[in-house]
């Protein structure tokens, strides 16, 4: 009897100190696009692309003014123009590299290219 109570408890021992992982660990998987809902970035006075960036991670490697991991906002805003913003959503979506340095830009395939679209309109809004 006390070799089956032994083994009931190794069992219980093993099963409930698994490891679950550290949620708070990085991660480079990206997560599903954040759902924004665009009534609350206009009562708020946002943009509906500030507002997207803000629920995403982009603000993890950029700044409105300044470098960080990537090109700041202002940065980004004086280099390119209205013309770009179909090439700016789809780096966005698919990532890049070498435009702004040797460290890659993480894609975001989870994003639609609407959303991509309002957030770089948003960013060369920033154009002083």
């Amino acid at each position: 009897m006390n070799k089956y109570l032994a083994i009931f408890a190794f069992a219980t021992l093993v099963s409930c100190g698994k490891d679950q992982g550290d949620p708070n660990r990085e991660s480079n998987i990206m997560l599903e696009e954040p759902i924004v809902k665009v009534v609350d970035s206009a009562a708020a006075g946002k943009s509906e692309g500030l507002t997207l960036i803000e629920g995403a991670d982009c603000l993890t490697c950029h700044k409105m003014d300044t470098k960080l991991v990537g090109p700041s906002y202002q940065e980004v805003a004086d280099k390119y123009s209205e013309g770009d913003i179909e090439m700016l959503a789809s780096k966005i979506i698919e990532g890049g590299k070498g435009n702004w340095g040797e460290i890659p830009m993480t894609p975001h395939a989870g994003m639609s290219k609407d959303n991509a679209k309002k957030m770089v309109e948003y960013i060369l809004s920033l154009k002083q």
